[in-house]
């Protein structure tokens, strides 16, 4: 049976503190969602040189971000690693060599995801980088190569935001302020793109123009949903899961495929 694929926005990381309508969502989701045999994460806050794969048994925290709530650098997400399935990671990319990392533990575009969806943290994770050198394109077609793994029991989620602008972002205020219109243009492009299968599209997105410039300034939140589309088998449902925004320019669209 395969497995679901998520692309979750995750937004700011107060997120994984509060208790709105995104938060809600995320703990209804994964109530939802059949325990998987793995966890492969792809967030938009590890970035790399390589393309690289987690192997660390027991991942430390990382909390990746300034002086935030104290409350935020006490989370711990306790999930172990899989090092065991880096090498069936490695077989299926093939032409895309993957770097072993030891040292690397969970970012917060992946504990403060995790921490809704399977709050037991009693699911093993591993996690892939997005390598700084490849295109959009590229990165579509390595993560091709994921999709037999959702055959085997293994869980792809990719984490990012659709649109993510961080210098027109009104950091006073999380939700119930109104997106910018450029960032709501993008959002439902992308929609339209995603229920059409249009992926070429969607690699392709600064074609779309200004509203797509201004809405992924740069790719690393982008591409997480790249990796989880380009696992789509013909005729899968997808549907959106959430869709909103929040700080205006933050997009919280999430996708489930399955």
């Amino acid at each position: 049976m395969r497995t679901p694929a998520l692309f979750i926005g995750h937004g700011h990381p107060l997120n994984a503190l509060l208790d709105n309508s995104y938060t809600r969502c995320l703990r209804q989701l994964g109530e939802g969602l059949a325990k998987p045999e793995l966890i492969l994460m792809i967030s938009a806050h590890w970035e790399s040189f390589d393309t690289q794969i987690s192997v660390h048994p027991h991942p430390p925290m990382i909390y990746d971000f300034g002086n935030f709530a104290p409350e935020l650098f006490q989370i711990t997400y306790s999930a172990a690693g899989a090092p065991e399935w880096a090498a069936r990671v490695q077989k299926l990319l093939g032409d895309f060599p993957l770097k072993l990392n030891a040292q690397r533990g969970f970012d917060h575009g992946t504990w403060t995801v995790l921490h809704w969806l399977f709050p037991k943290a009693d699911v093993p994770v591993l996690q892939l980088s997005l390598a700084v050198d490849l295109s959009p394109a590229e990165h579509y077609q390595l993560a091709q190569g994921l999709a037999p793994l959702r055959e085997q029991g293994v869980m792809i989620v990719g984490s990012g935001n659709i649109v993510h602008n961080l210098a027109q972002v009104n950091w006073r205020q999380i939700d119930g302020v109104p997106p910018l219109r450029w960032a709501v243009q993008f959002d439902e492009w992308v929609k339209q793109q995603c229920l059409a299968g249009n992926h070429e599209a969607l690699i392709n997105y600064p074609k779309y123009g200004q509203a797509a410039l201004l809405s992924v300034p740069t790719a690393e939140h982008y591409l997480p949903l790249l990796y989880v589309l380009a696992t789509q088998q013909p005729e899968e449902e997808l549907k959106f899961v959430f869709e909103g925004f929040q700080n205006a320019a933050i997009g919280m669209r999430s996708v489930q495929l399955g």
